[in-house]
């Protein structure tokens, strides 16, 4: 554990003595560090590798009032005496890693972007509206309002794992999959992770969302680190055309495109995913 500020951030990390760099693993919204367990434990064998419950999630402390995740991740980094790194983002984990990108260019040897979200894009109305219907529904209308306002008297757990469920079936597997197109264990582990994060962020305090200005959407070409952008063929189409816009906006980006894969190729497609990361650090981390 560290603190940052008035929060307690989990943190682990691994490596050998004399590691060749530094790589720093930051999940998504809709998952933990645990997300990361096959690239933890294979690339720390030769780097440097840290990974870190995001301020609300997993086994760290609340996120309440203002939170702005890409100064977080340069707090772990500052905290930890890491000068530089090669940054791998997941969901939204590669939006806040795309930020600091940005705001920290010298402080980031290479950039790896899985199924990734983008500060400052805007998701298109027939994906809000497939989540409306999809996983929305899951919960009841009059009780999800009052979990999102954090008015509810009392959480059902019932619901919490019904509104798990559905998202991961419409995202980690995909809007043109289904809970059999996962396996038993990633099933149970992206349920898992997802209902841990729907439970806090309706029973635990309030907090915004702070993100880099000017956006990072508008200003992609400006990324110097060398950056590989991992996509699943299917993850929701919405998400999918993030990684489009990664890969074309960001000078010299390579694309990787994981067929049968779903919105967390970590978790879904471990081995694959380490093996292009390991050939993409090999190539870009000396230092």
């Amino acid at each position: 554990m560290m603190i940052l500020g008035d929060a307690e951030i989990a943190c682990e990390e691994a490596g050998p003595q004399t590691p060749v760099g530094t790589v720093v693993l930051v999940h998504g919204s809709t998952s933990d560090m645990r997300l990361w367990e096959h690239q933890f434990r294979v690339l720390s064998e030769r780097y440097r590798v840290i990974r870190y419950d995001l301020r609300g999630f997993g086994r760290s402390g609340d996120a309440e009032g203002d939170v702005c995740h890409h100064e977080d991740l340069l707090a772990v980094m500052d905290e930890l005496g890491v000068e530089r790194a090669a940054l791998v983002g997941s969901s939204m984990g590669g939006a806040y890693s795309t930020e600091v990108a940005l705001t920290a260019p010298a402080r980031v040897a290479a950039l790896a972007l899985i199924s990734s979200g983008l500060s400052g894009h805007s998701w298109p109305e027939e994906m809000l509206a497939q989540a409306r219907e999809r996983v929305h529904t899951s919960v009841p209308p009059d009780r999800l309002a009052r979990y999102r306002a954090g008015d509810a008297a009392h959480v059902d757990p019932a619901d919490v794992r019904a509104m798990a469920e559905a998202h991961t079936a419409w995202q980690t597997a995909g809007p043109d999959r289904g809970r059999d197109d996962l396996s038993g264990e990633v099933w149970r582990s992206a349920v898992e992770m997802c209902a841990q994060m729907f439970e806090r962020s309706w029973t635990g305090p309030r907090s915004t969302e702070r993100f880099l200005t000017p956006p990072a959407a508008a200003r992609l070409h400006e990324i110097t680190a060398p950056t590989l952008v991992i996509n699943g063929l299917s993850d929701v189409p919405g998400i999918q055309q993030v990684s489009g816009l990664l890969a074309a906006g960001i000078p010299a980006a390579r694309r990787i495109d994981l067929p049968e894969t779903g919105h967390l190729p970590p978790l879904e497609r471990p081995a694959e995913v380490t093996a292009a990361l390991t050939t993409f650090l090999s190539d870009t981390l000396t230092t």
